[in-house]
């Protein structure tokens, strides 16, 4: 069983969890998660967490692949109020913050959010390792190759499995040299990576156990499933469904998803088999 400490908290992972997506942004991959307003923002929340979401994962920022930057200042509006309105409401749920920004990380955590999700595995920021270490609070460190805005121009690896796993290596060492031992990984799907360098991640999943830390899966309605189907992501849920159970049986612990009843649902189905 593995569990995540944030000050003097603790969130079991002795069965699979469920992330529920909230973009505050008006640009996201999928519009079905785009929250547009507060009003909509806090709506969509209130909607996951009675679905079951253990933890909600709010983004400021599209990562989609060629998205821009914008300021420090601007994602935290974007996500202030939205996580105000979780800590008053929803006190019990976790919230991670989805930047790659060590300003916005601070600010969230010191609103109330409990894990620092960092798609660039703190690459972006040069003080977001440090950031992490005095916030003590657990780090979801995902592979990418490139920035959001070229990372999909013309991904290359020599073996995708095996360059990730390297990351993986060299990334948490350089964590526990700074007293981050509380790592949950991410292997970044669509982040950097073809369709098929996708799939190979997804088949060779169970290799990355041997790090011995919660591996977290995020591929929900992305273009690995509805680009191979011939659909849209607004069609691609049966598609991520039956992904989501294939990465459960091979070893993902926490699901990061768009759509948190399926989830949920999938986690059921899947705990009945293997109980």
């Amino acid at each position: 069983m593995f569990q995540l400490h944030s000050g003097n908290e603790i969130l079991n992972i002795d069965q699979p969890l469920v992330m529920g997506v909230i973009n505050c942004t008006p640009d996201s991959f999928y519009t079905g998660s785009r929250a547009t307003s507060q009003d909509q923002a806090k709506k969509m929340v209130e909607k996951m967490v009675n679905e079951g979401a253990d933890i909600i994962d709010i983004g400021g920022r599209s990562s989609r692949p060629g998205s821009v930057e914008i300021s420090d200042e601007e994602e935290i509006e974007r996500i202030s109020e939205v996580i105000a309105f979780i800590m008053k409401e929803f006190s019990s749920t976790w919230i991670s913050i989805d930047t790659t920004k060590s300003t916005v990380a601070k600010y969230a955590v010191e609103l109330g959010c409990k894990i620092i999700n960092d798609i660039s595995g703190g690459e972006m920021d040069k003080d977001m390792i440090s950031t992490v270490s005095n916030l003590n609070v657990p780090f979801i460190c995902m592979h990418m190759q490139g920035t959001p805005d070229h990372m999909q121009d013309n991904p290359q690896y020599e073996n995708v499995t095996e360059d990730v796993s390297t990351y993986f290596e060299s990334k948490l060492e350089l964590l526990n040299t700074n007293g981050i031992k509380n790592v949950v990984i991410d292997p970044g799907f669509g982040f950097g990576k073809s369709i098929e360098h996708n799939y190979t991640l997804m088949r060779d999943l169970k290799q990355f156990k041997k790090f011995e830390k919660p591996i977290l899966v995020g591929i929900s309605r992305k273009s690995m499933i509805y680009k191979l189907l011939g659909v849209t992501p607004e069609e691609s849920l049966n598609g991520t469904n039956a992904l989501n159970m294939y990465a459960l049986m091979n070893g993902a612990n926490i699901l990061r998803v768009h759509d948190v009843k399926a989830a949920k649902e999938v986690v059921n189905i899947y705990q009945q088999l293997y109980k």
